[in-house]
């Protein structure tokens, strides 16, 4: 063998050993980008009254590795609208959904405190973002969804019901594009603001004493059109502060209304399916990504 052949294999083997001991890795075609937090109001955030506030909402996007199948899911993490779950219901899931070819984006959204319109302003905003940079992230405007856990699954639903298409004359491109999420996934979610809604989410997003004007708006399962989104709900039978009930009253109002859904109602597992894994974990994410596959 030539000696320069030689010194160049040795050279190369030397290399790999040493980035096998560090844990680093040599850059490759399926290396994962990492995820990339970006501003949604730029400090100027919006009320729903005309005015703003000095605050923002902000959304991580998690890339698939290579060009992902052109599906992207903002992710709503619970938290009772008084904090946000992002781990386990935020980042982990779009962590999950990326080794399935699908872009994942962690909404972390304003905290109400009975400001109500401020959760679904940032989900709207954030739906409209990520159709406006869908060709520079390789996503699909037209298969862009929505999912939420608890008062997140609540976030979830009202952005599934309370949408618009964009606005022809807004001065703005963000303004023009739909709010109106391509499906939703909704697991062990708020619903209503009824009987068996969860309080702490109610009271902290309507306030101490709403209106029932604004309590109906927000009970999502009374406003379900025929335009509303194909959606999937999981929700386990014991789960005690946010009833199975909230599920139910949605899935029915979609069936009556014609809208495709599925509801997987679970065994056991509470709230949280026992703390984010097992058996009924895997349940929820192993259906809910066939039933997408299903979607036309």
């Amino acid at each position: 063998m030539r000696p320069l052949l030689l010194l160049l294999i040795l050279c190369a083997t030397n290399l790999s050993s040493a980035q096998e001991k560090s844990g680093v890795q040599p850059p490759s075609a399926t290396t994962k980008s990492e995820p990339k937090r970006i501003s949604l109001w730029d400090g100027h955030a919006p009320l729903g009254d005309g005015t703003t506030e000095d605050a923002d909402a902000w959304i991580t996007i998690h890339q698939p590795i290579s060009n992902g199948n052109g599906m992207a899911i903002v992710i709503c993490p619970g938290g009772g609208y008084g904090g946000l779950v992002v781990g386990p219901e935020g980042h982990g899931i779009a962590e999950w959904l990326n080794q399935h070819g699908i872009a994942g984006v962690v909404l972390e959204y304003r905290l109400p405190a009975g400001r109500h319109a401020v959760p679904l302003l940032d989900a709207q905003g954030a739906l409209r973002t990520v159709r406006a940079h869908a060709k520079e992230w390789n996503i699909d405007p037209a298969k862009v969804g929505i999912m939420g856990f608890s008062a997140g699954g609540h976030l979830a639903s009202t952005a599934l019901t309370h949408f618009d298409r964009g606005h022809a004359r807004a001065t703005t491109a963000l303004g023009r594009m739909s709010c109106r999420p391509d499906f939703a996934i909704l697991v062990y979610p708020v619903v209503t603001f009824g009987e068996k809604t969860h309080s702490g989410s109610k009271h902290n997003l309507l306030g101490k004493d709403p209106s029932p004007e604004l309590v109906q708006y927000y009970s999502n399962e009374l406003q379900v059109t025929q335009d509303t989104p194909p959606t999937f709900l999981a929700h386990a039978i014991d789960d005690a502060p946010v009833p199975p009930d909230n599920s139910r009253a949605l899935y029915a109002a979609l069936e009556a209304k014609g809208v495709p859904a599925k509801y997987l109602e679970l065994p056991s597992g509470g709230h949280g399916l026992n703390g984010y894994k097992g058996p009924m974990w895997d349940a929820w994410q192993e259906q809910s990504l066939s039933w997408l596959k299903l979607l036309k």
